[in-house]
């Protein structure tokens, strides 16, 4: 699944242009051995810590945590 707005990435790259080798965002549904299923992604929080970013720019990204909780409820 890849989450995008090239609106709400363009202030992300535009503050650090490697960002954009996580935009858009992708979350990977895959089924284990044992038959469960897992969810992977890069959390915002990481991405935050990883490029050195600010809140205000987090938030452009953070939306995907609730939509993901939402698609799993």
């Amino acid at each position: 699944m890849l989450f995008g707005n090239p609106e709400a990435g363009t202030p992300l790259r535009v503050a650090e242009s490697m960002i954009a080798l996580d935009l858009p965002l992708k979350v990977l549904a895959w089924e284990a051995a044992d038959g469960k299923v897992w969810l992977s992604y890069n959390d915002p929080d990481y991405l935050k810590q990883r490029f050195s970013l600010f809140d205000e720019l987090v938030k452009n990204i953070a939306v995907i945590k609730p939509l993901i909780n939402q698609a799993l409820q």
